[in-house]
């Protein structure tokens, strides 16, 4: 198992700054009401390689660091940031933030330590962000040619190639230090196929927290290209989307993106703290289909939403939210964890040392059920059969949603049927989960490009589902 960084060797090498001198800032931060601080250190290195045309456009590299100070009071955060990391620099920081923060109300302050198990997640020899340009470019090169080769009617393809390697390392005015370092690639391919005046648009990738080598093995960079170049062609031949409630079929893997956004939001602590969420003052009550158990793991290797500790030094875990139907927990930080009285999860992340984290999901998906995927289909006289989404908003406080299907089938007579365009669901999370009626043995997680926003951060993320039948959901299609 690799040795997460050490923390001396971290300070001298990265910042130059030590123990001792650290004291001065711990003593800006610490002190009157303060109820929790820390110092989050953060060193990345990131390479981007773009194709258009069959020739790479775009070769970028960009090396960032900075510090985040934040003092907690109350519920009120106080967080200041600095890309120059020096003494000086983070005292300043911590006496704004303590500035913010200290305006609440009077509380003792609280030893932060350590909570749950340590663990290595992506013991990855070779950085990917290290790995040799021209095997890069060779590799997108092939995307394009193959890419084309599929089908004459594709006219263009894009692909890219994203790397990266963060260091973080978290620190406590008590003494607590805990480091991590952080491998992290994506290859995304996308294509255009026409015919006559018809033009549609194909897309997939994969990656995670594995070396370069990863989209060799099994040539999965092939198959991500077969599958972007399928899709468009598939969609030239599509009719328009039925329109009405009725029987919707969702596939396994990606389609948990549907999940992710509709439910999983709605589990994060803060919501349910501000009780702004349809799950608000839920735990212990049925909230869905027996059928439906939820769970949220940082802790399944390689995976792009996996992490060792999460932003706030906190060691991931496997968290279950939704159990046969009935609501368990939240999602939680050390802020909402702390003000609500429940345990922490290792869900405290940031998209990077400019911002202070918040109760955020990792791989959210639902477990395999009993059902044969073929017969889940058989079971549907007519409906709409949703293979992947590209995208879609909800409303965190009544779960409202509104999702696109990017690939969708007709379902007749129980078989998958002509392909379908401008299919979209529109529903209610929390409704949609008690009108689960079937359930898949066939649990995928999604290839690996998930990017979740949340009040203006980013972060990796992974969605996982099995095949499920969701009875009367309405479809809003494009038939006249």
């Amino acid at each position: 198992m690799r040795e997460l960084v050490k923390p001396e060797r971290f300070f001298a090498d990265r910042f130059g700054v030590t123990d001792r001198n650290l004291e001065r800032v711990f003593a800006e931060l610490v002190g009157g009401r303060v109820d929790h601080a820390d110092l989050y250190f953060e060193y990345t290195v990131s390479e981007e390689l773009s194709l258009e045309e069959g020739q790479v456009k775009r070769a970028a590299r960009h090396v960032s660091q900075g510090a985040g100070v934040r003092a907690q009071a109350g519920e009120r955060t106080g967080y200041a940031h600095t890309d120059e990391i020096t003494i000086d620099r983070l005292a300043l920081a911590a006496s704004q933030a303590k500035y913010v923060a200290d305006r609440s109300g009077s509380s003792a302050i609280v030893r932060v330590g350590p909570n749950g198990q340590p663990h290595d997640l992506y013991p990855v020899a070779d950085p990917p962000v290290d790995a040799p340009r021209d095997r890069k470019v060779a590799l997108l090169l092939e995307v394009d040619r193959l890419a084309r080769r599929h089908d004459p009617r594709i006219t263009q393809v894009m692909a890219t190639l994203y790397a990266e390697e963060q260091i973080i390392l978290i620190v406590t005015p008590q003494g607590w230090q805990v480091g991590d370092v952080r491998p992290l690639i994506r290859l995304s391919v996308s294509v255009i196929a026409e015919e006559g005046e018809t033009r549609q648009f194909g897309n997939f990738g994969g990656g995670g927290r594995v070396p370069f080598d990863y989209f060799l093995e099994h040539e999965r960079w092939a198959f991500y290209t077969r599958e972007a170049a399928r899709q468009a062609i598939l969609k030239l031949s599509a009719v328009d989307a039925p329109a009405g409630t009725m029987t919707v079929v969702l596939g396994p893997g990606w389609p948990g993106i549907l999940l992710h956004e509709a439910i999983g939001h709605g589990l994060e602590g803060d919501f349910n703290r501000k009780k702004v969420s349809a799950f608000t003052d839920r735990i212990g009550q049925k909230v869905a289909s027996e059928l439906v158990t939820v769970v949220d793991d940082g802790t399944i290797k390689n995976r792009r939403g996996s992490l060792n500790v999460d932003d706030e030094g906190v060691p991931t875990s496997r968290t279950v939210l939704i159990e046969k139907g009935i609501l368990r927990g939240y999602l939680q930080d050390r802020l909402n964890a702390r003000l609500m009285g429940m345990p922490l999860t290792g869900n405290g992340r940031r998209e990077s040392f400019a911002y202070p984290p918040m109760p955020r999901m990792t791989n959210t998906f639902m477990l395999a059920g009993e059902d044969d995927p073929e017969e889940i289909i058989g079971s549907v006289d007519y409906g709409l059969y949703a293979a992947t989404f590209a995208g879609g908003q909800v409303d965190i406080t009544n779960g409202r949603f509104v999702f696109s299907a990017s690939e969708a089938y007709l379902i007749e007579g129980g078989k998958i049927t002509a392909p379908v365009k401008g299919a979209t669901l529109v529903g209610n999370g929390p409704d949609v989960l008690t009108r689960v009626t079937r359930v898949g043995r066939d649990l995928k997680l999604d290839e690996g490009i998930g990017t979740c926003g949340k009040d203006g951060q980013t972060v990796p993320v992974g969605v996982g589902l099995p095949t499920i039948r969701v009875d009367g959901i309405t479809v809003g299609g494009t038939q006249a």
